[in-house]
């Protein structure tokens, strides 16, 4: 199974995952929020996601999920890729997350576009239903 890591700042991942676990009825396995400080240094966040990727990865490798590309933490993060192997995707929405869950069981290039297409399918206009997608 593949680890997942929500990478975000303050409480976000933490709030996304006890999101998920109301939804769910339990914590899923290899599951983990990394809520940083503003003022955490790059160096700091390095060692942590370093830390949390060795925890989460039992052998499927990790999806780091963050809420803003570009930011120091995904930065940092970019530099501990390893394609195939522990990847990175920006924009973390619930709907995403739960896809993730859900989907766990797939290869990595395959569980991505999985979280890819929950996370934008979870952004919808209430004004406009006519314009949802299907996204499955």
């Amino acid at each position: 199974m593949i680890g997942l890591l929500i990478l975000a700042e303050k409480n976000l991942g933490a709030g996304l995952i006890a999101a998920a676990v109301h939804t769910l009825g339990a914590q899923p396995p290899q599951l983990l929020a990394m809520d940083l400080d503003y003022q955490a240094t790059p160096e700091r966040i390095g060692n942590l996601l370093g830390e949390g990727i060795k925890k989460l990865d039992q052998g499927d490798g990790v999806l780091i999920m963050a809420d803003v590309y570009g930011a120091t933490h995904t930065n940092v993060a970019c530099h501990q890729l390893v394609r195939g192997r522990i990847e990175l995707i920006t924009g973390i929405n619930l709907p995403m997350l739960l896809r993730v869950l859900n989907y766990r069981h797939l290869k990595m290039d395959d569980l991505i576009d999985k979280a890819l297409s929950g996370g934008s399918g979870g952004i919808i206009c209430a004004a406009n239903p006519s314009k949802l997608k299907e996204t499955r």
